[in-house]
């Protein structure tokens, strides 16, 4: 192989390789996005659609992981070209647990339709749709290598952690008022939460964008504005 042909072949890879990147960004924000329909439409076959959907997904962070670990062995990169590959891995793995959660958000929209009607559900699509345009903003930021872009995702954490808190607590009233409320609101404070670490994986892509541009971490801390102590085992 020519010194040209070996340049081009490289160049085709690490393409490929971001191809991937964005059709896993595009599936898991289609699943987020269907995930919020169904849970607002309270509509049981949508959300089925979505848990057998979510294979996809863990398909593609097969094929990046393939891929990535195939260049890192064969090509043995420096500087920009192994940042390229190291931040590919690391926005896989993050937007397959972005799929993961959007999948349990569809999970339990089946026990919600059951239950009667909790004004607060509207908060949690408000809270959802919030979650989605920081994945298509920090897609955007990835295709265009922009690490301002990134930084402006970073920032709507905070936002998105405050929706999070007053959510919290409003279920929590509804809870102490009426005993019937508590099984809708058990699950949506479990679907908000999910929707929360959702946004906290889209910030952590945001940093690995200016990591990738910029060859370091953000220097200051993550915003966050969060304060409540509901917790979750992840999926």
């Amino acid at each position: 192989m020519t010194s040209e042909h070996y340049v081009k072949s490289y160049d085709d890879q690490l393409k490929r390789l971001g191809n991937l990147i964005a059709e896993m960004g595009g599936l898991a924000e289609a699943q987020l996005a269907e995930a919020i329909e169904a849970m607002s439409k309270r509509d049981l076959d949508r959300a089925a659609r979505i848990t057998v959907g979510d294979q996809r997904i863990d398909d593609l962070e097969q094929l990046v992981d393939h891929e990535a670990v195939s260049m890192l062995a064969l090509r043995q990169p420096m500087a920009r070209d192994l940042r390229e590959i190291v931040s590919a891995l690391k926005a896989a793995s993050m937007l397959e647990r972005i799929g993961d959660y959007a999948k349990n958000v569809a999970k339990r929209t089946a026990v919600l339709v059951e239950a009667p009607p909790v004004p607060s559900a509207q908060t949690v699509v408000r809270l959802g749709k919030l979650a989605q345009e920081m994945i298509k903003d920090v897609l955007d930021a990835y295709i265009a290598r922009d690490a301002d872009k990134a930084e402006l995702v970073r920032q709507r954490d905070k936002e998105l952690d405050a929706l999070h808190t007053s959510i919290f607590r409003e279920l929590l009233t509804y809870m102490m008022e009426d005993p019937r409320n508590i099984t809708a609101c058990t699950h949506l404070l479990f679907i908000a939460k999910n929707i929360e670490r959702i946004g906290d994986h889209a910030t952590n892509i945001a940093e690995v964008i200016i990591f990738l541009v910029q060859g370091r971490s953000p220097a200051d801390p993550r915003p966050k504005d969060d304060s409540t102590s509901f917790s979750i085992v992840e999926p």
